[in-house]
């Protein structure tokens, strides 16, 4: 077995659920935001008293925060990120609730004080607003448009310019204030990955299932002989991810 069959079958072989990306270490770098999310989810659940993390995936976020509310809740729609997540959240006393990313949210009205996501599919604005109590929060760290499209195009092809603006912060604000909410903060930053061999690129297509929809290695095959020949030749291949953080409050 030659270098690049090997690593597409480590690749491969790998597991990819939850949002654990610790499999990268010394094959894949990504610069983090400046606003440290979930320093800043932190803070905020350690005022709130009732919390609701939505598509939690593994639940590795939330479990990372020193001091949960006295109620807390946490949302996923995958069931292996499901079983996952509750194993990790349940010993905090947090409850796991399964729901499909675009079902209404399981919950009451004006249940929660805060609300948090990170890297949601689509955020669901009206709800958001339904389950916060007036003068709750919202905070979530989103991905932006164009994320990691180097990859992306590397595999499709040139995309249209509607595809590339999609997931616009701007439009993220528009949505939130449609739905009744002030936008009380809104950041965005464009931040440096390199991917160090085929397989990473592999396991992050594996794991991100939207970037290239229906991915398989035998499909790409071609392609990534290609690529793995390209970073062998020139070095790691540069992307860039974009991110930006929102934050809205229900008026009181």
């Amino acid at each position: 077995m030659d270098r690049f069959e090997e690593l597409v079958a480590e690749a491969e072989a790998a597991p990819v659920e939850g949002w654990d990306f610790s499999w990268f270490e010394g094959r894949a770098t990504e610069e983090r935001p400046s606003w440290g999310y979930a320093r800043a989810m932190g803070e905020r659940m350690a005022r709130a008293s009732a919390a609701l993390d939505i598509q939690t995936g593994g639940g590795e976020v939330l479990a990372s925060v020193p001091k949960l509310p006295p109620v807390t809740a946490a949302t996923e729609g995958w069931p292996p990120n499901l079983a996952k997540a509750t194993a990790l959240l349940r010993p905090r006393g947090a409850v796991v609730v399964a729901a499909p990313e675009d079902a209404p949210l399981p919950f009451a009205d004006e249940a929660f004080d805060l609300v948090v996501s990170r890297h949601p599919v689509r955020a669901h604005w009206d709800e958001i607003a339904r389950v916060l109590q007036p003068g709750g929060t919202y905070l979530s760290q989103e991905v932006g448009p164009a994320s990691v499209f180097e990859v992306v195009e590397y595999f499709l092809g040139s995309q249209p310019e509607d595809v590339r603006n999609g997931r616009h912060p701007d439009a993220a604000r528009a949505a939130a204030e449609a739905a009744g909410l002030e936008v009380v903060d809104l950041r965005s930053e464009r931040l440096r990955m390199e991917f160090h061999d085929v397989g990473a690129v592999v396991h992050f297509l594996r794991k991100v299932v939207w970037m290239v929809p229906g991915f398989t290695v035998e499909q790409y095959r071609t392609r990534l002989r290609e690529l793995h020949e390209q970073i062998e030749s020139e070095g790691p291949f540069l992307a860039h991810s974009t991110r930006f953080l929102i934050e809205a409050c229900k008026p009181a």
